[in-house]
Order: structure tokens, then sequence, then C-alpha cells
């Protein structure tokens, strides 16, 4: 029997703007260490892939560690693979610019490194066959992918030791499939049991273990540094492989070259299964959990992985609308691309393209604020040079709900108001400083919530689910969280979207702690209904022919009109209903800031709730951004306020994340009012 080929890779990747320490902190527990490893055996051939963003930042913070993988490159110990540039999914981008991604890494690894790539790093392993036309153009020749999307198409784990040949319309792509055993083995399991995985590979005279991984699972995962570089576990486990007789490391390009495919495989729409489950509704998320349980580990792992699936990737799109939003206003600005035709609009494009702030699963992703408001920075600067000082009024309907999307450009700002939503605010853009006030996130229900409410019991025999102790770490898809009632607390559910402008009819029983809990009584059927929108050159209305139910239902109609200024704009509020009933008109905003701790309301730091007494005029001062919004209007009115915050997981186990200010805008009414204020802006 020939040796088994161990066929190792790792991906390397930061989201683009992330925060410095995060960087630097990933360098110095992660990428240094596994590089200072490996160049003491420059003998063992491996695979890397690193984003673009992430490789520069490196050259920049450590060109000692950059150098390093100069050195290995040159010595023949690393075959680069590609991807897009700034790490997009290349599914979920136009086909030109995933070419033009592609192509862009794969002159920088040209430049940098005298590699021409033939591999690609296919991001989060989100498979579609449309793109092998694409990856084709960009001189690829073959990916990888996980076994599960093989499973999926009915192969057995056994039949997949090498790689397969697949096509779209006459154009051919290699696929590896990347071993599912392997991922949970390295470097978790000791090097002795790692091995024993390895070399269970080993059916064909030319069988290869495949594994292509994320490098932070060597270093940055809780645990790993202590286990992979303060107990050896990298430098005991290369030393072993290449002392082993029976294995062999190749790069893919040395076994795709040496050896034939193993057949033809046509790989359905899919990624690796933790993201299909994750894609789901939180209701079928769990559903899909309890059928495994049902199933059985043993029967799931060996007949259900094949008919027991998730949902696609591009089912986030549907199950947050706020990272449709940002998708669809990324696809509405890429269409622009060839009348634009200007270098520093494509690479605004392509930074704002990056996968990390459009879906959620064990890492924040789209919780967290930061890397939401660095997709809106590059969303912003696009369309600065795209309208450079133009004040115009558009309408699209490209969120695909068959309602009016409206965008107001001022020299200053950008407002984005949704007909399908209530005619509310969804965008509030700052062109100087390309930054979105309006970039919260609803609070909704997510399937690990459920694990706060019902969490594992533990006592001195241990945790009731947790799995045998065996020899080596977790993966952070077993660390057992820290709860407590906090969280519990936070776990809230909204029903209608958190942007602004927001009508609710309530009553005299409104309070901070029901506002909060999303709890308050509710007459109107206008906080989450579609509005008939009309517009001009100068001005938007919206208005609905709705009702308020007691629970009866007596007609009201409501109308919402809008005149966009230079630094803001000037509104009306007119209802009209038959209720004879005392009522409490709220409007409600949400408002995102930076650093939330740092804005005054009318003078005062914000508590977690509370209420600011009845003025005219609401005056909020953002210090970091410089910048005074005002909200005036001409009845006086009382504020209830609480800080929205999300409860959701991370690799660290939950994170609680303040994603905005909630502030209500009371007044009372009876029978008809009308409403008239201002939104201005300026610098402080």
């Amino acid at each position: 029997m020939s040796k088994t080929s161990l066929l190792f890779g790792i991906h390397m990747h930061q989201p683009v703007d992330n925060f410095d320490w995060v960087i630097e902190h990933a360098i110095e527990v992660c990428y240094k260490p596994f590089f200072e490893v490996m160049s003491r055996y420059p003998s063992f051939r491996f695979s890397l892939h690193c984003s673009g963003w992430l490789m520069e930042q490196i050259q920049i913070r450590d060109p000692q560690l950059y150098q390093q993988i100069q050195v290995l490159s040159k010595s023949g110990s690393i075959e680069f693979f590609s991807a897009g540039y700034y790490e997009p999914i290349l599914s979920v981008i136009p086909s030109q610019d995933r070419v033009a991604q592609i192509e862009k890494l794969n002159r920088s690894i040209f430049e940098s490194f005298g590699q021409a790539p033939k591999g690609l790093w296919l991001t989060e392993r989100v498979w579609e066959s449309s793109l092998i036309t694409d990856l084709n153009r960009s001189k690829i020749e073959y990916t990888v992918m996980d076994d599960y999307h093989f499973q999926c198409a009915g192969f057995d784990e056994e039949v997949l030791d090498g790689y397969y040949l697949s096509e779209e319309g006459g154009k051919r792509l290699g696929i590896f499939p990347i071993s599912k055993k392997l991922r949970y083995a390295l470097p978790f399991l000791s090097v002795e049991k790692a091995l024993d995985v390895i070399k269970s590979y080993r059916r064909k005279e030319d069988s290869a273990a495949i594994i292509f991984d994320d490098a932070e699972k060597f270093g940055m995962w809780p645990g790993t540094f202590e286990w992979v570089y303060k107990k050896g576990w990298l430098e005991k486990f290369v030393q072993t492989v290449l002392a082993d007789d029976d294995i062999q490391t190749l790069h893919y390009s040395e076994y795709f070259k040496q050896h034939k495919p193993r057949g033809i495989a046509y790989v359905p729409n899919a990624s690796y299964y933790e993201m299909g489950e994750w894609s789901l509704r939180a209701d079928d998320a769990l559903r899909l959990e309890r059928y495994k349980q049902e199933m059985g580990f043993e029967r799931y792992e060996k007949e259900g992985v094949k008919f027991l699936k998730g949902g696609i990737w591009k089912n986030f799109f549907v199950k947050y609308p706020e990272s449709n939003r940002i998708h669809k206003r990324m696809l509405e600005l890429s269409a622009q691309r060839p009348v634009i035709n200007r270098s520093d609009f494509d690479t605004a494009l392509f930074k704002l393209q990056t996968n990390d702030p459009l879906w959620h699963g064990v890492f924040g992703g789209l919780y967290l604020p930061n890397l939401r408001d660095t997709a809106y920075r590059y969303l912003i600067e696009c369309e600065n040079i795209r309208y450079d000082k133009s004040s115009v009024i558009e309408v699209n309907h490209n969120e695909l709900d068959g309602y009016e999307k409206i965008k107001v450009l001022t020299p200053d700002l950008i407002f984005r108001f949704d007909s399908a939503y209530g005619g509310q605010l969804v965008e509030f853009d700052l062109r100087d400083r390309c930054f979105n006030y309006q970039n919260t996130l609803t609070r909704r229900k997510e399937a690990y919530h459920q694990r706060v409410m019902e969490p594992v019991v533990c006592n001195e025999h241990g945790c009731k689910d947790e799995a045998p102790a065996e020899e080596g770490i977790d993966t952070i898809h077993n660390v057992i969280a820290q709860i407590d009632d906090t969280l519990r607390d936070a776990i809230i559910y909204d029903w209608y979207l958190k942007n602004s402008f927001i009508d609710h009819i309530s009553d005299e029983t409104f309070s901070p702690e029901r506002f909060r809990h999303c709890s308050f009584r509710e007459f109107g059927d206008f906080a989450n209904q579609p509005y008939e929108a009309s517009w001009n050159q100068h001005a938007i209305s919206f208005l609905r022919h709705g009702g308020l139910y007691f629970p009866e239902k007596v007609d009201a109609v409501l109308e919402k009109h809008y005149l966009p200024r230079g630094n803001g704009l000037d509104f009306e509020i007119k209802f009209e209903s038959e209720s004879t009933k005392e009522l409490l008109y709220l409007l409600e905003h949400n408002l995102h800031f930076s650093e939330s701790d740092k804005v005054l309301f009318n003078g005062e730091m914000l508590e977690d709730e509370g209420e600011i007494e009845s003025c005219r005029v609401m005056e909020i001062i953002d210090s970091i951004l410089g910048k005074r919004i005002t909200i005036s209007l001409d009845q006086p009115f009382k504020t209830t306020y609480f800080k929205l915050k999300t409860l959701s997981q991370s690799e660290q186990g939950f994170d609680l994340t303040v994603q905005g200010i909630s502030f209500a805008m009371a007044i009372p009414f009876r029978g008809n009012f009308i409403l008239k204020g201002k939104l201005e802006i300026n610098d402080v």
C-alpha cells in the first residue's frame, strides 16, 4: 500500500477594517507562531489562502512575518490559493465582480510570492455550479468544498479520498472534498489520534486525506493557543507526520497533476452543514435538531447526512432584512460600475462585498455593529463618487418585495424610505463621515436562545448532553457558555423592524419597561404595514388607510410627508379617525451610534431605559462624529427610551451588544391630529 497523501491547507481571513486590536491579537497568538513552527520544517508542504486585505495588514504590521511567508513560498513549502480579494461569497456578487476580485488576488499573489494560483478557496464553502464559468475565466483549475457537499449529492464518505471533476456548460473544474473527520480532529485531538484519522484514508493506492480549514483554529479559538503552541501540539504534529513512512505531504497542485480524478460529480448548492442550520429560521433550526436527535448520532452520520439538510446560504437575505438591504444596495451599486468606470469606486465596492456582515452563525457577523458600519462606510463612499454633490430623489424596487424604496440625496445626507414598511426611514447616511445612523438591528428569535432559557445542567458528575471526554480540547461547537439572568432578561423579540419614523397608537399604560419588552398596547396597524407612496422632485408622501382595533375596528388614515433640505428634512404627520378615546401617538426612532455611551440626549447621558420630561426639541450630541442631531415638533412631547441590545452567540459564548437607542416621542390625542416637525444635523 502506498503512502496516504496529506493535503493540508489553511485559510486566513479577518473582516475588512476589523479592530486594530483584533488583527494584532490574531498575529500574536495565531499567524506568527504558526509560521514560526512551519519555518522550522520547510519540507512539510501545505497550502495557504489569505484574504488580500489581511495580507496587506500583515505586510504593514509585521514585516518579519510577511518575509517568513515569502521564504516559505520560495522554498516550495507553500502553495497559494486564490479567492475574491476582499473575501466575498462569490455566488452572491455579480459575475463581472467575481472575476475582477479573483484576478486582483491572483495579481497580488504573483507580485508578492511569484506564484500563479490554480486552486481557489471557496469562501465559507458556499457552492453553486454557476461559478465554474467564472473560475475558468480566472485561470482556476480546482477548488475545495466539504465532503458534506458530496454527501448531499449521494456520495458515501468512503469514496471521498481524492478529487472529482465537474462541469458547467462544458467548462471543467476539479473539486476536492474536505474531510469533516479531519476538520474536527485537527488540532483538537491528540497528535496520535489525529494521525489515526489521517491514516484512515488509505482505501486506494492514491488515497488523499484532505483538509483545508481556518488558521484561526490554531491559536485564536478559545483554548487553542495554550494547546497548539504552549503544549506544542503543532510542532509535534509536523514532526510526527514527517517521520511517518505512511504519510506524505503534498500540494493540491501536485496531487491534481499526478493522479486521475475519482470520477465525475455534480454537487448541489450548499455550504457546510452548520451553515445550512444557521440560515434557517429559529423554529426550523430547532426542528432540524430534533430530527437529528430522533435519528441518533450514528445513524445520522452514516445515512441521514445525505437527506437531512438545512437551508442555503442565500436564505440569510430572507432571514435578516438588514442583510438583504446591504446586499441589494451593493447590487444596485455594482450595476453602476461600467458607467462610473473609476478604480476608487471599484475598490470601495469590492470592500463592501466582504461576506462578514451578511450572515450569522457561531461568529457575530451581522450582529457586530462595527462590521455593518464598515459595509455602510464603503457603500456611502460609492454613493459619494456616483452622485458627487447632487441633490436627487430616486425610486427603485431593489429589495425584491414589490414596494418602492425612495432614496433622497442632499449634498450632506442620504435618506432612504420604505413604502413596504410604514414609509419609515431605513437609511440615514452622513455623507462626510460615511456613517449610517439607521444601521440598527431588530431583536429576533435565534435557535441558540433555547440554550439560554434551558441551559445544560452540570453537577459533580459532569454536564448533561456533554460529549464523553477525549484526549484533546473542545471545538467551539462544544463549548459550554456561562449563562446568567442578565442574558435571560435580554431575550426579547420585536414584532416590527427597528427603523425610524414608526407610527404607534397606544395609551397611558405605555412605559419604559413595556417599550423595552416590546409588550405595550398597540391599537393601530401602521407600524409594520405597507403605505401608498407618491413623490415629485422635491417631496415624498406616504398614505395608509388602516384602522384602530379595540378590538372592533375603527377606520383610520395616516399620512406622512417628508420635505428634504440640505442638512435635514421637514415632516408632517396627519392622522384621522372616528375614535373618541384618549390615546397616545408614539413616533418611534431607532438610531445607531458608533459609541452609544458617549452620546448625550438633551445634555444627559442615558441609562439603560428611562424617560425624558416634556419638551419640544430633542438634541442629540454625537461627540465621536462631531454631530448634533435635532428633532423638533410643534407640540410638546415626552420621550421614553431604552438601549436596544441583542443577545447573540459567538466563539466566546454569548454577546450582549448595544445596537442603538430606541426612543419614542409621545403625544396624547383624541380623534385627529396634525404634527409638524424638523430633523436637522449640524457639526458640533
